[in-house]
Formats: structure tokens, C-alpha cells, sequence
């Protein structure tokens, strides 16, 4: 059929050839067609095989044909070279001019502003110092694993957080208790 070829398409729709023939038929039939395939030039007397064998050989030639076009088109670029290369020319710059304008100028100020605290995370011994009621360890095993954050943000002050500890540990002051006739 063609030279180098390696495959060929069947196509869904010839199943329903298949299924019409008895299985012995439709082994010949698939026989014939890898014979065909491959140059063998098969001949057949079988009148059904002939019959079945013709719109496939019809399409096997429509797709050898398709495909000895795109290998003629890829043999033609190829031959070209392949895509040309992009153009080396530089950009097109300014005219000449006698006098050049003056550049723009921009004036960019960083300043350091001392109303920003930068955050120092504490020492065991400070919060025990600063905070003798809060359990110490636990608030700084606490902060140390999650990366002194609050929340997502990092931590600002670490007092205030421990102040905050302090009053979530404190038991709620509760209510006095109303007599009612039940005592």
C-alpha cells in the first residue's frame, strides 16, 4: 500500500460489516484487509469478502492519499528550512538630536518612621518576670510553635497577647445566687 507505512486507520462505523458476517467470514475478511495493507496483493474468489472488502479498500486509499499529501507538505517546509528566523533588526531609536532633552527626574524617599515597632519575641524568663500569674510555658511553647502569629497575622505585642491570656484564664465571676422558695 505505501512504503514505510506502519499503520492504518479502521474505522468504528465498518464494525457493522463485521457484525453481519459470520466469524470464519470476518476472519478472511480482516486477513484480506492486512494482506492489502502490507502489498501482499491478495485475490479472493469469495464473492462476500469482495463485496465487504471494497468501501474498506475505498477508505484505505482516501487515507493513503491524505497521508502521502501531509508527507509531501512536511517534505516541502523541510525543504524551506523550516520557520524563517525572527528579524535582527534593533529597535528603532530616537532622532539625533543637537540639544537632548534633560531626563526627568524622580526623587524617591524612604524614611524610617521610629512610631514603628519592630517586634522582639520575649524570653522564657521575661514573660515569667512580667507575668508571674500566667503559666509562662505554656504561652511561649504556644507562640514559638505557631511562629508568634496571631491568627494569620504576626504578633505586634507580645503583653498584650499575654494580658489577653491572663483574662481567658481567669474563671467568669458569677452571678450571686437568688433565693427562691425551693431553699
Amino acid at each position: 500500500m505505501a512504503k514505510d507505512k506502519k499503520s492504518f486507520i479502521m474505522y468504528a462505523d465498518q464494525q457493522g460489516v463485521f457484525k453481519q458476517l459470520p466469524d470464519d467470514v470476518a476472519g478472511r475478511l480482516i486477513k484480506h484487509i492486512f494482506s492489502y495493507v502490507n502489498d501482499e496483493k491478495p485475490m479472493t474468489d469469495e464473492l462476500i469478502i469482495n463485496i465487504a472488502f471494497e468501501p474498506i479498500k475505498q477508505s484505505l486509499k482516501r487515507d493513503l492519499k491524505r497521508w502521502e499529501d501531509y508527507i509531501e507538505k512536511q517534505s516541502l517546509n523541510g525543504k524551506k528550512g523550516g520557520r524563517p528566523p525572527k528579524p535582527k533588526e534593533t529597535q528603532k531609536t530616537q532622532a539625533f538630536l543637537e540639544k537632548p532633552k534633560k531626563a526627568d527626574s524622580v526623587s524617591v524617599s524612604v524614611s524610617d518612621n521610629d512610631n514603628v515597632k519592630r517586634f522582639i519575641k520575649p524570653t522564657l524568663e521575661q514573660i515569667k518576670n512580667e507575668y508571674p500569674n500566667l503559666d509562662a510555658l505554656r504561652f511561649y511553647n504556644y507562640y514559638e510553635s505557631n511562629g508568634w502569629r496571631v491568627g494569620r497575622n504576626p504578633m505586634k505585642d507580645w503583653k498584650a497577647a499575654a494580658r489577653n491570656w491572663l483574662s481567658k484564664d481567669k474563671p467568669l465571676v458569677s452571678k450571686p445566687k437568688i433565693a427562691t422558695l425551693d431553699d
